[in-house]
């Protein structure tokens, strides 16, 4: 009996490595296209204590990363990525990002997707038009926009940003994976059984797609 695969992708939308991850999960996907899987989307807020108007993005950076060591580090990281993406077809451009906004409203709207089966969709929207456009995904104008740019009805995600639908579920879920013990993004769960941490490769990810096959959900 060959058992279908899920897995459980938690990120956040301002996380570039996240964005990488995905890339490299669509690549892996198609080398795995004969195995059935099912991914869900789950949210991850690497600052859940920014303003919900979010902060200017250098200054937020630049306080993040104060000290030559730390400096370093994010420069060298930054680095990496701008030569990385190209491979993924990925543009990071940094230095246009104006805003580091708080992502509670964009993990709502990734809710609303996974409704709708558009979450692959909305994710690459939120991504690019953050990392790629600096444009600010915690305005909730830009937001609704990009629901409609992922297939989305943008008036009605319009009408629903402006209450507070699925804030509390979207907290909760996020407490659920961090209690679980996840402390960094992306990470991939597969069958609720093991997790494989960062942007991996698509070969990785691949190889663990089919070893998830063998280690069916405890519910099967």
């Amino acid at each position: 009996m060959t058992h279908s695969v899920s897995v459980d992708i938690v990120s956040d939308l301002v996380c570039p490595w996240c964005w990488l991850g995905k890339r490299h999960w669509d690549q892996a996907r198609k080398l795995t296209a004969d195995i059935k899987v099912e991914t869900v989307w789950r949210p991850y807020q690497l600052d859940p204590t920014l303003a919900r108007e979010g902060r200017p993005y250098k200054d937020y950076m630049r306080e993040k990363f104060s000290g030559a060591e730390a400096s370093g580090r994010w420069k060298a990281m930054r680095d990496h990525l701008e030569q990385a993406g190209p491979a993924a077809g990925i543009d990071f451009r940094f230095d246009d990002i104006a805003m580091r906004p708080n992502t509670l409203d964009a993990h709502r709207l990734m809710r609303w997707a996974g409704g709708q089966g558009r979450t692959a969709e909305m994710a690459e929207a939120l991504f690019s038009a953050f990392f790629a456009q600096g444009r600010d995904i915690g305005d909730r104008d830009t937001l609704a926009a990009l629901a409609g740019d992922a297939g989305l009805d943008s008036a009605v995600t319009a009408d629903l940003l402006a209450t507070d639908k699925d804030e509390k579920a979207v907290w909760e879920e996020e407490l659920f994976y961090r209690k679980l013990g996840v402390s960094g993004v992306p990470t991939y769960i597969f069958n609720g059984r093991f997790a494989v941490s960062g942007a991996q490769e698509p070969a990785v990810l691949a190889d663990a797609i089919r070893q998830a096959v063998k280690e069916p959900a405890e519910t099967e």
